[in-house]
């Protein structure tokens, strides 16, 4: 038997104050929201114990997953990571003068700047990821593999569709 928790309990309140209102939408977005908090403060409990913040990990990291030579241009950067490009600069400022990257005019074009795992980069990165990938296991391990399997699913199924969707907040 499932337990009731929180968004239950919302949800009900809802139903009982407005059952004229379908707000079964609030028992998963309520959840992801939730989740999405909860799980953001465990995430970053690792980040912190190899002195990263959850920002450096991710541009770190989608260096890191390019391959050799761990090099992307700031637009590649964007385009990987969904941010702007004033947002991209800040962030590569920050690591570089940590010594994580390094950044350099692209040789078949002068016009881009490469930005470059450092050595210490790619250690920090590396360690990173391992402690990061066994927290993410044992934040899921309460569900089977099955479980889990559907639930990627589902919400892959889930980004996908909203992705494609045009934000339109005048609706």
């Amino acid at each position: 038997m499932v337990s009731e928790d929180r968004v239950d309990r919302i949800v009900e309140q809802w139903r009982h104050e407005r059952p004229d209102v379908d707000v079964s939408g609030m028992a998963i977005i309520g959840r992801i929201s939730r989740l999405e908090r909860l799980l953001r403060d465990r995430l970053d409990e690792v980040f912190a114990t190899h002195d990263l913040e959850s920002w450096e990990f991710d541009v770190l990291a989608t260096l890191r997953r390019s391959g050799p030579p761990y090099q992307l241009s700031a637009g590649g950067l964007l385009e990987s990571m969904m941010i702007s490009s004033g947002t991209v600069t800040h962030r590569l400022d920050r690591l570089e003068r940590r010594g994580l990257l390094a950044r350099e005019k692209d040789p078949t074009d002068g016009r881009v700047v490469l930005a470059t795992l450092t050595e210490d980069g790619r250690r920090r990165i590396d360690a990173a990821l391992e402690d990061h990938a066994a927290n993410q296991i044992r934040l899921l391990a309460d569900l089977t593999a099955n479980q889990r399997g559907e639930l990627a699913d589902l919400l892959r199924h889930l980004h996908l569709s909203l992705d494609a969707e045009p934000a339109d907040l005048d609706r």
